[in-house]
């Protein structure tokens, strides 16, 4: 049982494949992962353990019948408590009303059923995934693996938490602002934001939201590889086609060279809040400007001039959907501070300031393709400084604890709403012991090169 925690997600998923480990053997071996290190590290706020078990041993059961099996037939893995499965809890993270079972998988989640993946349960995420840290009224804050005092990032920060603590081999997360690669950043983890529509599970509902705005939220892989997400990914896409990971294993890194980089500091948010990198944020571009010049890269400054209307206008997008969140009456009072404050101006706001929100968003989105789109790939450091302590956003009134969040994650929102695929990668180790990474921003349909590009910097 050593073995499997010393194994990548590959590993395992290849190794149950040929018969050397059972799924049985693999659930038991991060069901105890998780009853050891959760009680430290609040990753998971729902833990189904006997579902699990019986899932691991019906993949055994087809395996041992000779049956076709799926991609990730057997492989562990776990949802945000955002996501519904079904005869599980979902508590999106809320006091404001108790968790609901489901009575049905999310689209996701059925992707990845049907691909033969095994839930291990619920992981924590900061009230309806609006923030950037994974803490809430109602379950113990998801910590750090390398700091426990320290926040994982979110909102998918009980998953990567689980992912850097290897009480998960990978996971699956979300990302509307960022909220893939920031926990990502924050735990050591490499992190893929898709393009908009590229996983179809993300746009059955279409690409825009109810005024007309970009969607914003998409499903991306939490991993500590780059084949490790490159296998997640497929697995997202389409379970019955290893694309990604082919690209990678068929000399797809190796060959992948001249690319020409533009490197920016520059934040849409600036216009609002001071801006701020810390040395080691600094450090963690510069070693990944070298990683990638010595792969044979063109790097060069990147002029880029970001609309000062951007703050506002995201602000008032992003926080358009909480006016139709389902809170029951009188029960307002039971939201955090910052969902309390913002689903307050959400529901005061008048019809035509969201419309006009959405347009400007639009507009502002293809300003950003356009001047991002001059190269093949953008470069920017990942986050502006390391993890904060936990309480560093919940113990402020809602502006500052917002303020705060743009300020450490100034550079990842953007890519959200320009529709466009992202990633982070860990390039450097700080004095003590925290990661920090850069971000590569690529162009529409470019999730393999980034993944190349990520396999390139964790080879350096």
């Amino acid at each position: 049982m050593s073995e499997i925690a010393e194994m990548t997600a590959l590993e395992l998923r290849d190794a149950l494949r040929r018969g050397d480990l059972s799924a049985r053997d693999a659930v038991g071996h991060y069901l105890g992962r998780i009853e050891e290190l959760n009680p430290v590290l609040g990753s998971f706020v729902t833990v189904t353990a006997e579902q699990a078990m019986t899932a691991a041993a019906n993949s055994d059961a087809l395996y041992a019948a000779g049956e076709p099996v799926g991609m990730l037939n057997g492989m562990p893995l776990a949802y945000k408590d955002l996501l519904d499965v079904a005869g599980v809890p979902t508590g999106f993270g809320t006091a404001a009303f108790g968790p609901a079972v489901a009575t049905k998988d999310s689209p996701l989640v059925a992707t990845l059923s049907r691909a033969g993946a095994i839930s291990l349960g619920k992981t924590q995420v900061p009230e309806f995934g609006l923030s950037c840290h994974s803490e809430n009224d109602v379950a113990p804050p998801a910590r750090n693996p390398m700091n426990p005092a320290l926040s994982a990032g979110g909102s998918s920060g009980g998953e990567a938490a689980a992912v850097a603590a290897g009480m998960l081999p990978f996971g699956p997360g979300s990302d509307g602002g960022g909220s893939v690669r920031i926990p990502a950043s924050a735990c050591a983890l490499i992190g893929l934001k898709p393009g908009m529509g590229t996983i179809p599970s993300d746009v059955l509902d279409g690409t825009l939201d109810a005024f007309g705005a970009p969607r914003l939220t998409v499903s991306g892989p939490l991993a500590r590889t780059a084949l490790d997400a490159a296998l997640l990914m497929d697995a997202m896409v389409d379970p019955t086609r290893e694309t990604y990971l082919d690209a990678l294993r068929d000399g797809a890194v190796d060959a992948l060279r001249g690319l020409r980089i533009g490197v920016s500091t520059d934040s849409p948010f600036a216009s609002a809040y001071e801006i701020k990198l810390a040395p080691d944020a600094h450090a963690a571009l510069n070693h990944g400007i070298r990683a990638l010049g010595a792969r044979g890269h063109h790097l060069e400054e990147a002029e880029i001039f970001y609309d000062a209307a951007y703050p506002e206008t995201f602000s008032t997008v992003w926080t358009g959907g909480l006016a139709a969140a389902p809170i029951p009456a009188g029960s307002e009072a039971k939201l955090g501070t910052l969902a309390r404050s913002f689903r307050e101006r959400a529901t005061h706001r008048d019809l035509m300031t969201s419309v006009a929100a959405a347009r400007r968003l639009t507009e502002i989105a293809s300003d950003f393709r356009t001047q991002w789109g001059r190269y093949d790939v953008v470069l920017t450091p990942a986050m502006a400084s390391t993890p904060p302590a936990i309480g560093f956003y919940t113990s402020q009134d809602a502006d500052t604890d917002y303020m705060r969040q743009c300020q450490y994650t100034p550079y990842t929102s953007m890519v959200n709403v320009s529709g466009l695929p992202a990633i982070t990668v860990p390039t450097f180790t700080t004095a003590n012991g925290l990661s920090m990474g850069v971000q590569l921003i690529g162009r529409a349909g470019s999730e393999s090169q980034l993944l190349a590009l990520a396999q390139q910097l964790s080879e350096m």
